[in-house]
């Protein structure tokens, strides 16, 4: 009976990983890259990092490179990159601006980026030079969209 129990309770927990897994969290309030990576816009100022779908994909990272403060940093450009135990990417600016704030903890927390890519794992914040670029990034309904395309085509 014990061993019944516990078979339903893996064959559950199991499940319930595999779907997590399966898809990766996407915030509604944020705009999205088309290179996996997010900006919450407040006025002219843009936090910006890489998704939940991004670090998935990249596993365990372990280093991130950050700009200088004062770098100027354009649409669709690279501005730094994350490294990982399987590669490292470029992480592009979705906006174009001047960067007014890194986030130093990632240069002791890199895992910060896996744990919470969306809160703590943010990389830099932007003071924008153009907000009409923001209506060419994708909403979270059209990112959550696009990442399912993209890993069918894999």
């Amino acid at each position: 009976m014990a061993s019944r129990l516990w078979a339903s309770r893996a064959a559950s927990y199991l499940r319930l990983s595999v779907s997590y897994r399966g898809f990766a969290s996407v915030v509604k309030d944020l705009k999205y890259a088309d290179t996996h990576e997010w900006v919450k816009v407040e006025g002219t100022s843009a936090t910006i990092g890489i998704t939940d779908h991004a670090q998935d994909h990249l596993g365990d990272v372990v280093y991130v490179e950050l700009p200088e403060i004062g770098a100027s940093v354009t649409q669709g450009n690279s501005f730094g990159a994350v490294e990982s135990v399987k590669a490292t990417s470029d992480v592009n600016s979705p906006i174009s601006g001047k960067v007014v704030e890194v986030n130093e903890e990632l240069s002791n927390s890199p895992g910060l980026v896996n744990a919470s890519p969306y809160e703590n794992g943010w990389v830099i914040k932007v003071e924008m030079s153009n907000t009409g670029e923001v209506d060419s990034l994708m909403d979270s309904d059209r990112y959550s969209k696009f990442c399912e395309e993209e890993d069918a085509a894999h």
